[in-house]
């Protein structure tokens, strides 16, 4: 379970605050974030992640407080319990797909790269529809074939929590929902935690529930 507790975040030299007096969010549920540019969406999933830290309140997230991590804990804590997958996809151009998929296995020692990875990055791709891609360059496949790959990447350490932060916005209505639907589908697979930000209607009608951050920002005084 995701527990937030009389969070306060703000930015240095900022009026934007989060104030958020209570927030769970259920372990296995599915959940999508809603609200304006500028609200606190990726705020949130920053915060959830450790990326972020609370300047007041609690933040418990896998049994443990994020406010208590230092820096190093709180990427430890990243490496073993997230999967993030970003609007932008952040690929590496000169990787080819296989090796972005592979990305978190080489730049976190934490995690061992052994023959069941490489079994489990063909059965994700094979999922996805773009196996025939591994050892393709990211520059010859489509918007949404990249965004595949990013989830790919996302996934492969088999994360607790799921966070994708816009992933549909830069695609066509198809792909979408398509993008959409394997989140969930994988989420439920590997009995994963999902909070996903949209700003697409359209999209919410398969989640457990929607928040709807708006509520808990406010403009703050800048000192």
């Amino acid at each position: 379970m995701i527990r937030l507790q009389q969070l306060q975040f703000r930015y240095p030299q900022s009026p934007f605050q989060l104030s958020i007096p209570q927030l769970e969010i259920k372990d296995r549920e599915k959940v999508a974030v809603i609200g304006p540019s500028g609200c606190g969406k990726t705020t949130l999933l920053n915060l959830i992640s450790g990326i972020l830290v609370p300047n007041q309140g609690t933040l418990i997230s896998c049994n443990v407080d994020l406010k208590t991590l230092n820096d190093s804990q709180r990427r430890v804590y990243r490496i073993s319990n997230i999967g993030f997958v970003f609007q932008e996809f952040e690929l590496i151009e000169y990787l080819n797909v296989r090796e972005n998929i592979l990305l978190p296995y080489y730049i976190n020692q934490a995690l061992k790269l052994d023959q069941s990875v490489q079994d489990r990055v063909q059965e994700l791709a094979v999922s996805m529809q773009i196996d025939q891609y591994l050892n393709g360059r990211i520059d010859q496949i489509s918007q949404g074939e990249r965004q595949r790959v990013a989830i790919c990447r996302a996934l492969l350490p088999q994360p607790e929590i799921l966070l994708a932060d816009e992933p549909t916005g830069n695609l066509d209505p198809a792909n979408k929902r398509l993008i959409r639907d394997l989140l969930l589908e994988h989420a439920a697979r590997t009995n994963a935690t999902l909070i996903m930000v949209t700003h697409d209607d359209r999209l919410l009608d398969q989640f457990d529930r929607t928040i709807d951050i708006e509520q808990f920002h406010e403009v703050a005084s800048v000192s």
